[in-house]
């Protein structure tokens, strides 16, 4: 079965946290690596999100280590709608290089 990863940054304007993280993170661009498969049996090309991991910490900080933490999708949007007035809906994830 093929399978493909994406990656893609999602920027918080303030302090955040959600499930599967330990502790709040602070305001920055993360990376968020989803990882899909195909599906052989439809007559036309799908995908099916088989994870998503959430990358520690935001772009640009400085860190000792990094790590990547698998989260829900579904999470992910809440926490950036959470983020800020402003925002009605998660914003369109912008494409990062080196994405497959």
């Amino acid at each position: 079965m093929s399978s493909r990863s994406t990656e893609t940054t999602v920027t918080f304007l303030h302090a955040f946290h959600m499930k599967g993280l330990e502790q709040p993170q602070p305001a920055g661009t993360y990376l968020v690596v989803t990882e899909e498969e195909l599906l052989d049996a439809l007559s036309f090309p799908a995908w099916l999100r088989t994870g998503t991991q959430l990358h520690l910490p935001a772009i640009g900080l400085p860190a000792l280590s990094r790590q990547a933490i698998t989260i829900d999708p579904d999470d992910l949007s809440a926490a950036l709608l959470a983020d800020g007035p402003s925002r009605t809906a998660p914003p369109a994830a912008s494409p990062h290089p080196g994405g497959h």
